[in-house]
């Protein structure tokens, strides 16, 4: 009744096929290998009043178990084996290149320890090992390490093991931590004793793996997730050495649009349950001495407003949107909480994003953002005085780093650009001097006098102005004739601030130019820029990225014949959508775990996360979000013409974005486009939405990208 999958088979007598570059040079040789067709099988959706058929939708039967499962892991295995014959003669550049990048990493390494209740602790790694230990000393950093967890051991006999969560109890004798061997974020929390290394039967399924002691250190407070949707749903209070089904709900989520979690002040005073979506929240608030009283709400969620609770020894600071949309800080008693006691403490500024509070015993630190800029400030509780630190780059990241301690006058924060490593500054906030604790350590050399960032500015079809971030070999020429890869995300307000990679200098070096687009959808240039890059603005976000590529061209930084887009997950919409809507413009694209069939998820409340992103991309049940939506879904949206060149990537235990909506796209995209360029999709069998868990497997996964584009380029080591 239906198609099986098949093979095209390829008639000629070439050991490959070529493709011809747009501007004529080198052609790329690609395998003569046959590309697998998915089977085809009627089904119809309907919903206000509009038919669509979908041909691949069984393609999603993996989770359900049903009679097509078994077809899909085979169909997803055929388009791992096109992949690697297609990219097999650049096994060796992949090995290479995987050498090279793993080569630059210190693997016998140690963090900056931090100062927490007596305690300095912090993680190493050991020489050819994937993971690390978990550490601690008493005191000072030459007392006797303790290890916590060997994680390297714990790994052992999983493809996959990811560890997190870590809570020590107030008293420092108990650790709880959470373990996902399976990539779905789906965490079983553990609790050991540190005194005498036992891991106790508490055992506790199904959680987001971060839990919160009381200051009884027996009980803890953690979020337990849904079996089907994943979503997080209840807040629940566990017992030391009782059993789990016994655990009590403390708080059970009423609105499914919501995330929720739990956590402790750093004060120690008090456990807050946080409970919210992309347009409102609300706080409540529990003594944490008095664990098995009931939460009171801080104030009672309000349409439209966002709020958050920073409590100081004497009253309780409120960042929230609340008729500011850039955020300011308000003030309350501690036994007055509700708004009508709020009193303003940081006015409401238009052209500054406020984005975090920080707080300390004597000082405050506010993260800001201001054109497309990170930055912070320090301000006196005594005296209310306030000054900025400088870094002195065009473009970089800032942001507070371990700031575990109350009553101290130590910041400690984390600093990077496209050039400058990964480093941790500890901040005098009396004396306002700072230390370099660490940078991270190039193997092999590193010279960032080689390299040149800039900070440029292409104009939206609207007039607005997108930043975007540059990095090049100082010896890089404005011909046109450079390759460049420009990647973005533009979603959920996440800001892509330019950061360091030591990977990335595999390419660099190779002559790419990389730019990273400040794209709406992303908050960096304050609220305004995330209102207006969602729900019914969402396009803004895709028009942004190719109004950037345009002028990435028209700058003569490079030309549609070397130019390339990678995008992930969110940002792997941003790629779908863009090849459907400017496929001329690029060479090629990179589309890891893409969210590419968005009206299908989104109707569909089973999948994980689903109504948690309504506030983002809309509803589909309601009509007009439901056009707005298809008529960008990259998956609705494919046409007949020639695309750029694809690589895709996904993981079959992916929960974010399931392995489906890949595999959908690249079997539609097959049967539509026309030209030889190829649509390549490689499945991870083992991994989810995060990759491989090892800190050098992923990797693998950075060198086949890498790859991909290198051959593009006809460059071969």
């Amino acid at each position: 009744m239906f198609k099986k999958w098949i093979y095209i088979v390829i008639i000629g007598a070439m050991l490959a096929t070529s493709c011809v570059n747009k501007n004529g040079s080198t052609p790329v040789k690609w395998a003569d290998a046959t590309a697998p067709i998915a089977a085809t099988k009627a089904y119809t959706r309907i919903i206000h009043s509009d038919t669509v058929m979908d041909e691949y939708y069984w393609l999603n039967d993996y989770f359900k178990q049903g009679p097509d499962s078994t077809s899909v892991v085979a169909y997803l295995e055929q388009e791992n084996q096109y992949t690697a014959t297609m990219m097999e003669d650049t096994e060796v550049l992949q090995e290479s290149l995987f050498l090279e990048m793993k080569g630059r990493i210190k693997e016998k390494d140690e963090s900056v320890p931090y100062l927490k209740n007596g305690y300095y602790y912090y993680r190493r790694t050991e020489e050819g090992q994937q993971y690390y230990k978990l550490c601690r000393k008493k005191g000072n950093l030459q007392s006797t390490e303790e290890v916590l967890l060997d994680v390297d051991k714990m790994a052992e006999g999983y493809s996959y093991f990811a560890v997190g969560g870590f809570s020590v109890s107030p008293d420092n004798k108990l650790l709880a931590y959470g373990v996902d061997t399976v990539s779905r974020r789906e965490y079983t929390i553990h609790v050991k004793n540190l005194e005498t290394g036992e891991v106790f039967v508490d055992k506790i399924e199904r959680t987001s793996g971060g839990s919160t002691w009381a200051n009884d250190n027996k009980t803890l407070f953690y979020t337990s997730k849904n079996p089907v949707t994943l979503l997080s749903e209840k807040i629940m209070r566990h017992t030391l050495h009782e059993e789990s089904q016994h655990d009590v709900v403390v708080y059970l989520e009423q609105d499914n649009t919501n995330y929720i979690g739990v956590g402790k002040s750093k004060n120690g005073a008090y456990i807050f349950i946080y409970t919210g979506g992309t347009l409102s929240s609300e706080v409540l608030i529990l003594d944490a001495s008095t664990p098995e009283q009931p939460f009171r709400s801080f104030q009672p969620r309000i349409k439209d407003v966002l709020y958050s609770v920073i409590p100081l020894a004497d009253r309780f600071l409120i960042l929230t949107n609340d008729e500011a949309k850039n955020f300011k800080v308000m003030e309350c008693p501690l036994n007055k909480t509700g708004k009508e006691n709020w009193k303003e403490f940081i006015p409401h500024r238009e052209d500054v994003l406020i984005s975090d509070v920080e707080e300390f015993k004597k000082f405050l630190v506010i993260s800001e953002r201001k054109n497309g800029l990170t930055q912070m400030a320090v301000r006196s509780l005594e005296d209310s005085s306030q000054h900025y630190l400088d870094f002195g780059e065009p473009a970089y990241t800032v942001y507070p780093s371990t700031n575990v301690e109350y009553d101290t006058d130590i910041l400690r924060y984390g600093y990077t650009s496209l050039v400058t490593p990964s480093s941790t500054f500890d901040y005098s906030m009396s004396s306002m001097t700072k230390e370099l604790m660490k940078q991270q350590e190039v193997i092999g050399g590193y010279n960032s006098e080689l390299y040149v960032t800039e900070r440029q500015f292409a104009s939206a079809i609207d007039g607005s102005k997108i930043p975007i971030s540059i990095v090049y070999k100082r010896e890089f020429e404005k011909n046109s004739q450079a390759p460049l890869l420009l990647y973005a995300y533009g979603s959920y307000g996440s800001s892509m601030d330019p950061s360091f990679s030591s990977s990335r200098l595999s390419l660099l070096d190779r002559g790419f130019v990389y730019a990273i687009a400040h794209i709406r959808g992303g908050e960096e240039m304050g609220r305004q820029w995330y209102d207006d890059g969602k729900m019914l603005k969402k396009k803004n976000t895709f028009t942004d990225f190719i109004d950037c590529g345009k002028y990435l061209v028209d700058e003569n930084y490079t030309s549609a014949e070397h130019l390339y887009a990678q995008g992930g997950s969110a940002g792997g919409l941003l790629i779908g959508a863009v090849a459907n809507m400017a496929p001329e413009l690029w060479n090629g694209m990179i589309a890891e775990v893409p969210f590419v069939d968005v009206v299908t998820t989104m109707l569909d409340e089973t999948i994980p996360l689903t109504t948690n992103e309504y506030d983002e991309w809309g509803n589909p049940n309601e009509k007009e979000a439901y056009d707005y939506m298809k008529s960008y879904s990259p998956y609705e949206n494919i046409e007949k013409k020639e695309y750029p060149n694809l690589l895709v990537t996904t993981g079959l235990h992916d929960s974010q974005v399931q392995y489906f909506e890949p595999a959908k796209w690249v079997a539609k995209l097959r049967a539509n486009k026309s030209g030889s360029n190829v649509v390549l999709l490689k499945t991870d069998m083992d991994y989810g939405h995060g990759g491989a868990s090892g800190r050098f497997d992923y990797l693998k996964e950075v060198a086949l990208n890498y790859a991909f584009l290198l051959k593009l380029e006809g460059v071969t080591k």
